[in-house]
């Protein structure tokens, strides 16, 4: 099997879609199809079928996509310890973690580390969908779950917290509410279609103090935890935020601060190749302490 075309074969199958992989691997759309097309040639099996939706992968696309994805994972490996080395506290890190978390608390902390570790190349890869660690996407991921891979290593990282918030021009308008039937008499921004990671309950300020199976109405609806906050800011309404990302923003009130939803459980993932590298090992440690300097 040529390499080349098993790599470009190894994209596809994860992008499930010719254009995506045409961003990823920088490459036409047409030189990817004649790629993928010349592999099921020389292999003499079709390896997707194509759906107006999208590619999906036959049961022999499985097969080779499960052992391609074996060999890249492994090679990835080699190349981190023969790259960087592991005691070497130079070369390149990735990190991912979800949108919000990423842009408005961890952006701002990255300077102060970059100064502690200045021969470290940092890339922050901000993405509500988890990216695979196995094939080196990202070496580092705070994930809103507990993984399930047996060859990840993970520590309990923070629970993200969420409380009721308004601005303060909205509410000397509108009133504090006291009470949560209080809440009744407000406007609700909430989630749209699409809610964000880590938001799992994105409806609960609407349901809180509601007889079962009814809800308040929300006003306006957004898929983004930062336009959420915006909108509070704005004076739109209330609406459900992570306490991370209120944090030194500046006119906002918590409201009924006894009420909140529940807890998302966040988590400090990366493979156990990793285990003993020193770029890692240094970011564990700076991102533990900074976390443990505040409050959620």
């Amino acid at each position: 099997m040529d390499w080349d075309k098993l790599k470009i074969f190894h994209t596809v199958a994860e992008a499930s879609s010719f254009t995506k992989a045409s961003t990823i691997l920088n490459l036409s759309q047409s030189a990817i199809s004649r790629q993928i097309q010349a592999l099921e040639n020389d292999l003499k099996v079709p390896l997707f079928e194509r759906h107006a939706r999208g590619l999906v992968l036959t049961e022999n696309g499985e097969y080779l996509f499960k052992s391609a994805h074996e060999v890249i994972s492994k090679l990835k490996d080699v190349e981190s310890n023969l790259s960087g080395g592991k005691d070497k506290l130079d070369g390149k890190l990735t990190v991912t973690t979800v949108v919000s978390f990423g842009t408005t608390w961890l952006t701002p902390r990255i300077k102060e580390f970059m100064d502690l570790n200045p021969g470290v190349e940092l890339e922050l890869i901000f993405d509500d969908k988890e990216l695979d660690l196995s094939t080196r996407q990202a070496d580092v991921g705070i994930w809103m779950r507990r993984p399930k891979q047996l060859n990840y290593i993970q520590k309990k990282f923070v629970d993200f917290n969420y409380h009721i918030y308004g601005s303060n021009q909205y509410l000397e308008k509108n009133g504090y509410p006291k009470t949560i039937k209080d809440l009744n008499n407000h406007k609700f921004i909430t989630y749209g279609r699409g809610a964000p990671s880590p938001v799992y309950n994105p409806d609960w300020v609407l349901k809180l103090g509601i007889k079962e199976g009814k809800k308040r109405k929300s006003i306006m609806k957004v898929n983004s935890v930062y336009g959420l906050l915006l909108a509070v800011q704005s004076g739109v309404g209330l609406a459900a935020l992570p306490d991370y990302i209120v944090q030194n923003v500046p006119n906002l009130t918590k409201v009924l601060p006894n009420e909140s939803g529940k807890p998302t459980e966040t988590h400090f993932v990366y493979p156990a190749s990793l285990k003993k590298n020193a770029r890692l090992t240094a970011f564990r440690n700076f991102i533990f302490s900074k976390v443990n300097e505040w409050k959620f």
